[in-house]
């Protein structure tokens, strides 16, 4: 699976809302989802995972992943562990040239992830972005809207 040509991981860091998703078990019935990224000092990546459960008055849930870039020609390939030692497949495959939408998929072709900077984006993006994971090989009957109101 290709990733992008090259990751700047300072401009990546920050809040990103999960705009669609083939959800994880932990992300089924999740409203405003959002995967926040701070680069540490050793050069892993504090991941912050916070969502409202089964509503926007849901009880909000948090998990703390950590990243590992595997690939440091592109830091579009990392490792992220929820549970030690296994780190899960995460791949950057589509970034915009402005930072502010991007996705992330799986070698597996199980789960992936449509994230902006803002918590909603055009019909015409989100089209865009499900229509690029179709070409990637996922099913993108699967793909769902994580519902975002702030």
């Amino acid at each position: 699976m290709k990733t992008v040509d090259y990751v700047d991981l300072e401009r990546f860091m920050g809040d990103w809302y999960v705009i669609a998703n083939i959800p994880t078990f932990l992300e089924k019935n999740a409203y405003n989802a959002v995967e926040t990224y701070e680069l540490n000092d050793d050069g892993s990546i504090q991941t912050t995972f916070t969502f409202l459960k089964g509503g926007f008055d849901g009880e909000r849930k948090q998990y703390n992943p950590k990243g590992f870039v595997t690939d440091t020609d592109t830091n579009a390939t990392w490792g992220m562990r929820f549970v030690w030692p296994i780190k899960a497949d995460y791949r950057i495959v589509y970034l915009d040239d402005d930072y502010s939408q991007t996705v992330i998929a799986r070698q597996k072709r199980d789960f992936i992830w449509i994230m902006a900077r803002t918590p909603d984006i055009s019909d015409e993006d989100y089209d865009r972005l499900v229509a690029l994971a179709g070409s990637i090989g996922y099913d993108t009957s699967k793909v769902e809207r994580v519902p975002q109101k702030w």
